[in-house]
Formats: structure tokens, sequence, C-alpha cells
């Protein structure tokens, strides 16, 4: 006994060690035989990472599951996703291991998939991605196999985890099914059979736009008869919740060789009213076990017919309710006098056929009543669409009778008359005739907030009338902070704005006593130093539903720390810019004037703006304007009125103001009535300093005009002259926005203004033609504003005149001396009476002036005394003096 229990645990030791290793033995055959068959089975590439052989985890049978397994299309759809599963497992018996594909068929007893993502479509041409079968030479002759390779028995099987997605672009149909969880236990191998299914998913739906579900919940727990031979799938016991709602079916459907045969027919088995609300999505229907309903419900209907190339089955499905309604019990208000009446209809299986009736949808709302009804026709091509709404709507009782989650509270009258028809290719093509409007709308007292506005809109009245072709906007009258709106205007298109995805024209005449800009911007942007390229968080952006011109008229607009007056101008507002035009204010004592473009389409915005100012207060525009600062820091310290035009380019920041340091134009400045200010001259104190013959309170700047360019943070400008006195000045150079200076000075200076020294020189010489002479002084400011350097030349200068003068005198008294000297040698050594009286006086008055100038004597002589000097002796001295010799 004992020795046959030992060899029946080693028998069982080496069969659990036969099913551990043989899939080491047979992984790789298994491998190859799985990757052979798909590459002759499709039209597509496919890759897994690894194939894995277990004889335990599905014992008695095999199990072999791919990872990762990814299916990718070829062309037209090339490179898209068809399928990514990340493990599909199978299993079979183990004596299907020892088949050849190629040659037996394996044959597949169970299926496994899960996290799955399968990704169908339909493209424009109607091809479809899904199409990827290799075609086989050898006809099926077996329900249960679908060619050479495997064969599937499926006993069970289950899909887990899993997504899946349909997107048609034939008629813009898109289904999603996302956390799908689904399985299924019966037997295939009959020619009848029983399928047991339960599924659980989150559904969306949605035909040209519109959508019809949307991530709505839902279980179903199916019983099918499958009937193999015949095609046929039947209906037996069918319970769904679709959310809350309860459905049950029942019908067929059948594969028919032009398509499928289709007869199902459905409905809520109850009739209350909370059947209606359990439809609607959870995120909005919230908790339905305390609403308390009244009324009835019902849903149902049938769809019987062909489904194939041209055709669709007929439809008849209606909903009703009538005299409904429901509170929610932590809510003031009920919802009453609710009344449905929906079909959706079509009569001969063309789908363009297909027709919505919005016979009634009525609701009242404590003492206010609203009505509707439409009718929707050709679904899925030209839509046609006549609608009619007509209520009075208290906007603050929405919150009290439905849990809607807003993140302020709404307030204000809604009323509506209003009757439509059109058809969606008139909106599409601004074919204004064919749409039909009559009616209006109007709203009152309407109040809104919101995190992405700083103050509440306060709409006190506004009002559209529709008329055919028109729709004028009668008045809006608003305000928000402490700035108000009264505006009117057309608007072109705004059934295609609402409908389609066309932009909103219009053209509107704004007016305001008040503008805050302030009252329009969210508080957080920082404010960046002018040196500094500080780029914003989130721009503010135009946005691109727009595309409308604005005539606006505004008394006071305050703009950060500036208030201009009587601004007007026209907007035109497309494709995410503003284009400026004719825009005229009042500001600084003066008229300012622009022009330009902003662009939004960008992530950072960018401006192009022509800027005109006349008659500004410099003190006043040089405080307030960073810019100004910025281009011509030395202004700052003047006052009177300036002229300039600007034409700058540049990036705008968060709060849409230049960043300085990406602007780039140029600019002409002229300015008027000019005189320095000496509490902020302290650059013109150290011009004066080291210029002392300067006055600058005494310049005169009016009528000066100069030109400046600007790039990349640095400003140029270009020379330009001023007057002071009879002495002209020729300045330029140029500064960083950082406020660093680099600028020239250079004056034309008479020599009279020169000093002492330089005066006695010229008496002495006492020639008009010196007075005109005049030397280059350069002066060389650097530093910065704040704390300005000045260098100058002067003192060379002075030193080079010096020389000029007595160069001067000694032209001047050789070309005197050439002509006196025989007189003087000849009174002197000949004896020749003098020409007169004055003779003797007239030689020592040269003799006396060339040593002054050459000895530096600054006595003159008594030119009445008689000189006791030997004449040879002074001729002597006379004549080495005129030439510039000396002793030796």
């Amino acid at each position: 006994m004992k020795k046959k229990l030992k060899i029946a645990g080693i028998s069982l030791l080496i069969l659990v060690a036969l099913l551990i290793a043989s899939p080491f033995i047979f992984q790789s055959q298994i491998k190859d035989m799985v990757r052979n068959y798909i590459n002759e089975s499709v039209n597509a590439k496919v890759t897994f990472d690894d194939v894995d052989l277990s004889f335990i985890r599905s014992f008695p049978q095999a199990n072999v599951t791919l990872d990762n397994l990814t299916i990718s299309n070829v062309a037209p759809f090339e490179n898209d996703t068809l399928a990514k599963v990340q493990i599909l497992s199978l299993d079979m018996s183990i004596k299907e291991l020892f088949k050849n594909a190629s040659e037996e068929p394996i044959i597949i007893n169970s299926i496994a998939i899960d996290n799955a993502f399968v990704n169908l479509k339909t493209n424009k041409d109607g091809a479809v991605n899904w199409d990827i079968a290799k075609a086989s030479n050898t006809p099926t002759t077996d329900n249960n196999s679908s060619s050479d390779g495997f064969v599937f028995d499926i006993e069970n099987y289950s899909i887990s985890n899993s997504a899946f997605n349909y997107l048609d672009e034939t008629n813009n149909t898109i289904f999603k099914i996302t956390n799908l969880n689904h399985s299924g236990n019966g037997t295939f191998s009959g020619d009848v059979s029983e399928l047991d299914t339960k599924t659980e998913a989150n559904v969306t739906f949605s035909m040209d736009g519109t959508e019809f579900l949307s991530n709505n919940s839902l279980k179903l727990d199916a019983l099918i008869d499958l009937d193999l031979t015949n095609s046929k799938y039947t209906f037996k016991e069918n319970k769904a919740l679709i959310n809350d709602l309860p459905l049950e079916f029942k019908g067929y459907v059948q594969l028919i060789e032009a398509g499928q045969d289709i007869d199902i027919s459905f409905e809520n088995p109850g009739s209350t009213f909370k059947d209606f609300l359990a439809v609607i999505p959870k995120t909005y229907a919230k908790n339905l076990d305390n609403v308390d309903t009244s009324g009835n419900f019902k849903i149902n209907g049938i769809i019987k017919g062909q489904s194939t190339e041209t055709t669709i089955p007929t439809l008849d499905i209606n909903i009703l309710s009538d005299n409904a309604s429901f509170k929610f019990a932590e809510l003031p208000k009920r919802v009453e006098n609710i009344n449905i009446n929906v079909e959706i209809k079509n009569d001969n299986g063309i789908v363009d056929d297909t027709y919505v009736n919005i016979n009634t949808l009525n609701f009242k709302i404590d003492q206010d009543q609203f009505k509707s009804s439409a009718t929707i026709k050709n679904l899925t091509k030209n839509m046609l669409v006549n609608a009619n709404l007509d209520g009075v709507l208290n906007l603050a009782n929405l919150t009290k009778a439905y849990p809607i989650e807003l993140e302020n509270e709404l307030k204000g009258i809604l009323k509506a008359k209003l009757n439509t028809s059109f058809d969606m290719n008139a909106i599409e093509t601004n074919a204004y005739e064919r749409i039909k409007n009559n009616g209006s709308v109007s709203l009152s007292d309407f109040v809104f907030s919101s995190a992405d506005i700083v103050n509440p809109i306060n709409i006190s009245k506004a009002s559209i009338n529709f008329n055919p072709g028109t729709i004028t906007l009668d008045n809006f009258i608003a305000t928000t902070g402490q700035s108000d709106l009264n505006a009117t205007g057309s608007i072109n298109n705004l059934l295609g704005f609402l409908l389609s995805d066309k932009k909103l024209e219009g053209n509107f005449n704004v007016k305001s006593n008040i503008f805050k800009i302030s009252d329009f911007m969210v508080e957080g942007g920082s404010k960046a130093p002018i040196n500094q390229s500080t780029e914003p968080a989130t721009a503010l952006k135009i946005p691109a539903f727009l595309n409308c011109t604005i005539m606006a008229d505004a008394k006071t607009v305050y703009y950060d720390n500036l208030i201009l007056k009587d601004v007007k101008g026209s907007l035109k507002i497309a494709d995410e810019t503003a284009q400026l035009n004719n825009v005229t204010s009042s500001i600084f004592n003066g008229n300012l004037s622009l022009e330009g473009l902003i662009d939004t389409k960008t992530a950072k915005p960018t401006f192009n703006m022509n800027v005109g100012a006349k008659n500004f207060d410099i003190a006043q525009s040089f405080n307030d304007l960073n810019l100004l600062q910025a281009l011509a820091p030395i202004t700052k310290a003047l006052q009177g009125k300036l002229n300039s035009s600007i034409n700058l380019s540049g990036t705008l920041g968060e709060d849409f103001t230049p960043l300085l340091n990406s602007i780039s134009g140029n600019a002409l400045a002229e300015l008027l009535t000019t005189k320095i200010e000496p509490k902020n001259k302290q650059l013109f104190s150290l011009l004066e300093s080291k210029l002392n013959f300067l006055d600058f309170s005494k310049l005169d700047l009016k009528d000066l005009k100069t030109k400046l360019s600007f790039n990349d943070g640095q400003v140029s400008v270009n020379p330009f002259d001023i007057k002071y006195k009879d002495i002209k000045m020729t300045v330029g150079g140029s500064h960083t926005f950082s406020n660093t200076m680099n600028y020239q000075v250079v004056l034309d200076v008479p020599a009279k203004y020169l000093g002492t020294e330089v005066n006695n020189l010229i008496n002495k010489i006492n020639d008009a033609a010196v007075n005109d002479i005049k030397i280059p002084v350069t002066a060389t400011i650097s530093g910065n504003t704040l704390k300005p350097q000045v260098t100058t030349d002067l003192t060379s200068g002075v030193k080079n005149l010096t020389s000029q003068l007595i160069e001067i005198e000694k032209q001047k008294l050789i070309n005197k001396g050439k002509d006196k000297l025989t007189d003087v040698v000849g009174n002197i050594l000949g004896g020749n009476k003098p020409k007169d009286s004055t003779s003797t006086q007239s030689n020592g008055g040269v003799k006396d002036v060339l040593g002054n100038i050459l000895n530096g004597n600054n006595t003159p002589k008594d030119t009445t005394k008689t000189t006791n000097d030997k004449p040879k002796d002074q001729v002597k001295d006379a004549i080495k003096g005129l030439f510039g010799k000396k002793d030796k």
C-alpha cells in the first residue's frame, strides 16, 4: 500500500511538473502560430509584446494570453489605431495545441478581453477602418468555421474595463461607450442556442452636432435566442436602465443579404414623472430620492423595417407627459403644469424623411408660464426648423426649483414671444431671405457675476426685436462697477451663431458717461518696471466668434491713472483682432488720436499703433505716461506744450499695456511755449556749472522739432539744433529704457563768452573781426536721469582760442609793420622829419601793443612821456618783436 501511494505521489508530482514545464516547451510554437495566423488573415499592422501559455490557469484547458496587442490601419486610415488590448486571453482544449492551424482549425472555447480600446471610423467617402480581413479562397462550409486557422465554439466570453468609439463622417454621427463591462454565457455550437448577457457602460450619442445621450449610465440584462442557421437574434427577457429610467424591449434583429431586418418595440414599464427626471444625466439630475412628483410620463416606440445602404427602419417613438409636476425637498419652488408631447417619426424608411414634432413643451414656475413648440424636418441634410416660444421666466426661480450648481446667483426677468422658421443651409450661407423671424426677447433687472469678471454686470434693460432678415438691439442699458453702458445696434446672424459655428456679426453704437477699464479687468496682474519685459501669465483674448463694428462715444474713460475725456471712434473686431479707427480724446489739456491694430491670435498679443498728441501738457503727460518717460526722460524737466506723432509696435502685457522692452518704432516731437522747470533741472544745473555762460532759464525751446527711433530697449535721437542767445547748440545721442544716457551737446561758442582773459585779449586786439570767432565746445552727458554726469572740453577750447588770438595779432602787426617799417627806420636813422606831431607816439604805440601782448605787460605806457631809449635799440627791439626773434 505504501509503495502504491509512493508511486501515485511521484506520478502526481511528475504531472504537476509537466503542467508547469510544458508551457515553456510549447510557447515558441504558440507564438509562431499566432503570428502566422495574424499575418495571413488581416491587412493591418499587428504587434504584441508576448504570448503566454498556461495549463494551470484554466485547467483542464490550456490558456493562451497575448499582452499589449495593437492593431494599426493601413491606407486610407494609415497610422490610425483600430484597437489596443492590454490582455487577450483564449481558452482551448490542450489537444488544440498540437494542431497545425494552416491544416486544421483550432477550436476556441472562451475569450476574455481586459482594458481594450476599439476605434471604429467611417470616412467621408464611406470607407470603414475595420474592414481589414484578407479575402479567403477557401469557401466556408461550417457555421463554426470562419476560415482555416481558428474556429470559435464559445461557451463564455467577457469584456472588462474597456471603451468603444464610433465616428461616421458621412453624417457626423458619434457613438461612444466608456467603462464597458460585458459578459455572456451560452452555447454557440448548435443551430439554435441561448445567450445570457449582462452589460454596464456609459453611453454618449450625437448626430450632426445634436447630443441625444451625454455620458448616460446604461445597464442591460438580456436573454437572447440565437438562430445561427437563419442569423436571427430574438430578445426574450430584457431589462434596461438608462440612468434610472427603466425600459423593457422585445423583438428581433435578423441578418439578411442587404443588411438587417429589425422589428423591436420598447416602453417604460412605469408611468411616473420621476422616470423622466431619471433620464437626465446624473451630473444634472442630482439625488432623485427626495423628489416629489405628480402626473404621468410615458415613452414607447417601434423600430421596424430593413436597414440597408439606402433605407432605415421606420420609426414611431413617442414621449408623453400630462399635467406633471416635481419639487425637490430642499428647494422652495415647484415646477408644475408640465406638458410634453414629442414625436420622432419616419414613415417610409427614407432617412431624409425623419422628423421630430415637439407638439407641446410647457411648464410653469411660480407665476411664470413658459410655452414652446417646434417641428424639425430633414434631420440628416438641410435641416428645416419651425419653432415658437412664448413665456416669462424669473431666472432667480431656476435655482429655487431645480438644483443647478452655479458659481453665482442668477437674477432677472426673461420675456420671449418669438416664432422662427429657417433651414440650416440658409444660416450657413447667410441667405437671410430664407430666415423668417418675428417677435421679441427682453431681459430686465438681470444680474450676472462670475470669477472671470471683476464686478457683477447689472443689465437694467435689454431688448431684441426679430424681423424677417434683421435682428435689432433696441436697447442695452447696463452698469458694472462704476461704469455704465448704453448700446443699440443690429445683429446679422444670431441663429447662425447659436446653432452653427458661424461668427456673431453686427454693428453697434455704444455710449457711456463713465467707463473704467478696471471694472472689466481681473485683478492680479503684475506691474513690471519699465526696464523689464515681464511676460503675461494669461493674456486677454479677443473672442474668435466676434465679427462686428462698434462705434464708441464715452464722456470719461479711466484707464489706470489716466483720465480721457470725450472718447470717440470706431472699433472693428474680427479674427481675434481689434482695428481702431479715428479714435480721438481729450487728455493732458490737449488732444489724443489713435489708429492701429491689436492682435490676440498668438499666445502673446501684439499691437501696431499710430499715436498723435496735440498740445499735450508736458508736465502732466510725462508724469502719467511711462511710454513718454521712456522715450524722452529729459523732457520731464520741461514745462509747456507738446505735439508728437508716434508709430510703434510690440507686445502687450496681461493688462493690455505695452511691454516697453518689446516695442520698436519712431516718433516726431515738437515743443511749444516751453521752459525748464527749476525743481526738475538737475541735468541742466550740471550743464550750467560746467558752462557758466549758459542760463537755461532763458533758453527758448519754442518750435523745437526732433526725430527719434527706438528698438530693443534703446532710443536714438537724431541731432537737432537749439539757440541760446547767439550760441548754436546741436544735441544728439541715445538712451535706454533703463535710463542710461549717452548724449553729446556741441556748442558753437563766441569767444566773448570764454572768460576775462580771453576778453582782455579781444579788447587789446581791438578788431571787430575778432568778435566773430567761435569755437566748438562738446558737453558729453552720461549716467542716468536720476544721477546724470556731464563732462566738457571747454578748457582745451579756451587754450586753442588764446593761441588763435595771438596768431591773429601777430599777423596783423606783421602786415602793419611792413607798411610802416620804412618810415620808422627813416625817422630814426635817416633824420627824416616826422609827418606829424604824433609820429613819436605812434612808434611807441606799436612797440607797446607788441610788448603788452607778447610779454604780458598789462600796464600801458604813458605815451606823453619822452623815452630815453636809444633809437637803434627801439628799432631793433621792434623788428625782433615783429618777426618773433629774441636776443641770444
